[in-house]
């Protein structure tokens, strides 16, 4: 007579425990392949430089500007948009600079110091000067940045993550129908491209 217990338990198939294993490799594997993907791209952005202009058409670059109501888009999500001039009374040309702070910090749109933040001859954080981008100096026209100081203002506070600020430009040129270069160099830690728009007043 057999005293041993009949077992109670029921081992899974092996073709059941085959097909398991599977299924939670295959999951294990696509999420690898995903996260792979994600770190390769931020890879490619921290090798490029967040501080990077990206977006269609013309670059932003000296030899490729961007027109009037274009965007700077810069790889970090810092967004910088130069309204198109308008005239007014007496011969001068009113535009904005707008700057939409989409990064993941506080971004300083102009620099430490008035001085730093604007001119229209030199380096600046914002520097609207007579003649076309690749243009280092014009001799037959210029203009006179009439609200300078109020810029300057503008721009020297911090612009939080997710705030966006505008900036008045006032000019007036010797004569109607000048281009005009803005340059938009906003300080960084690390490195940003310079953003050139070329505009028309007038």
């Amino acid at each position: 007579m057999d005293t041993n217990p009949a077992p109670t338990t029921t081992e899974a198939a092996p073709g059941t425990r085959w097909v398991g294993g599977c299924a939670i490799a295959a999951i294990i594997l696509l999420a690898l392949v995903a996260y792979g993907a994600y770190a390769l791209e931020n890879l490619e952005k921290g090798i490029d430089g967040y501080g990077q202009m990206e977006q269609a058409g013309p670059s932003g670059h000296v030899s490729d500007p961007l027109g009037p109501g274009a965007t700077a888009q810069f790889e970090d999500g810092l967004k910088i948009t130069v309204s198109p001039p308008r005239a007014e009374a007496g011969g001068a040309y009113a535009f904005s600079v707008t700057y939409e702070n989409g990064t993941d910090s506080a971004v300083r749109p102009g620099g430490r110091s008035r001085e730093d933040s604007v001119s229209d001859i030199g380096q600046a954080a914002l520097v609207v000067r007579p003649g076309k981008s690749h243009d280092d100096y014009v001799s037959d026209y210029d203009l006179d940045w009439l609200n300078d100081e109020a810029s300057a203002a503008a721009l020297l506070p911090p612009l939080a993550e997710g705030e966006k600020r505008t900036v008045p430009v006032r000019i007036k040129p010797t004569r109607a129908g000048i281009p005009v270069t803005v340059e938009v160099a906003v300080p960084d830690a690390g490195y940003r491209e310079t953003a050139y728009f070329q505009l028309t007043a007038g």
